[in-house]
């Protein structure tokens, strides 16, 4: 996959989250970006509730899948191949016409999850975030979660939908970023560049798993790694989340987030959202962008930074 292993721009934020009245015209008003088995178990099934599988690597494509759930694929068709990264994103007439595939309207409530328990499923729901599409929600504990619980599944192929959806994406500037935007933020002392690798990786003791990739970190990025802010498989509470950013962003509220290609880091976009902050973006090209080879992008080590 290229990030770490699962647990087994511009300063144009994305104005805060939905209220629950907007949240859901057809499926439900969503109690916010988080939501449990339970919540999800008493509306499946519902009219304009569409529920998306975004499970990637070894796990996409699995047989077994929540009832009724449709593939939401970033490892194909929702990544834009075109480009030599992985998983970045598509641009919105594509997004627009995979969404409309898979039956999404602009009424309806979207709840994502992955096979792992909260690893890809974020980045899903940023991207649909990114494309103006707010009535989206992760489901916590994932497919792991689902299952242990008893919840309907079902296996074979997923069913196509009845018709094609209406969506329209309408891209948001500043959600996805690019190499300047985090440059710039480095710089800038009212934001906090987080990296949601590994601290191995972070502190350049291990090798990427990319091949051509320095080892080591943005100078002046943090480290965060995504499965510190879970507790199996599941978010940890809003105390304990702005508790663990706030001891690295300190008084810092522009808040972006990096890892090896662009997923885990909305893991940690999803952290900072439920712990209150609300200026938040995600590095698209992340470590397999900043890592190659470029005296334009520096890269440290811990030792470097320990030294300077």
């Amino acid at each position: 996959m290229g990030e770490d292993a699962p647990p087994n721009g511009d300063r144009g934020g994305h104005g805060g989250p939905v209220s629950a009245a907007d949240a859901g015209a057809h499926g439900g008003p969503l109690p916010g970006p988080l939501v449990g088995a339970d919540w999800l178990a008493g509306r499946l099934g519902s009219p304009g509730l569409l529920v998306l599988d975004a499970s990637v690597g070894v796990h996409r494509g699995a047989a077994q899948r929540i009832a009724g759930a449709r593939p939401f694929d970033i490892d194909g068709a929702l990544s834009d191949h075109t480009e030599p990264l992985p998983h970045t994103m598509p641009d919105a007439g594509r997004f627009t016409e995979e969404l409309r595939a898979l039956g999404l309207h602009d009424g309806d409530t979207v709840v994502v999850y992955d096979a792992v328990g909260i690893y890809s499923s974020a980045r899903a729901w940023w991207m649909l975030r990114a494309m103006g599409f707010d009535r989206v929600a992760v489901l916590d504990g994932g497919l792991p979660g689902w299952a242990a619980a008893g919840l309907p599944m079902e296996d074979g192929a997923p069913a196509a939908p009845a018709e094609r959806g209406d969506f329209t994406a309408r891209p948001r500037a500043g959600l996805l970023v690019g190499a300047d935007a985090v440059a710039a933020a480095l710089a800038d002392p009212a934001s906090a560049v987080f990296d949601a690798r590994s601290r191995e990786r972070f502190e350049g003791t291990a090798p990427e798993p990319r091949e051509g990739l320095r080892g080591g970190h943005m100078p002046g990025a943090v480290n965060l790694p995504f499965g510190e802010i879970q507790r199996e498989g599941r978010m940890r509470t809003a105390t304990e989340l702005r508790a663990a950013f706030a001891a690295l962003a300190q008084d810092r509220e522009r808040l972006l987030f990096s890892c090896g290609s662009g997923v885990t880091a909305c893991v940690l976009t999803l952290g900072a959202e439920l712990a209150g902050y609300r200026d938040l973006a995600v590095y698209d090209g992340s470590w397999s962008e900043w890592g190659l080879p470029s005296e334009l992008r520096p890269v440290v080590t811990d030792q470097e930074a320990a030294a300077g």
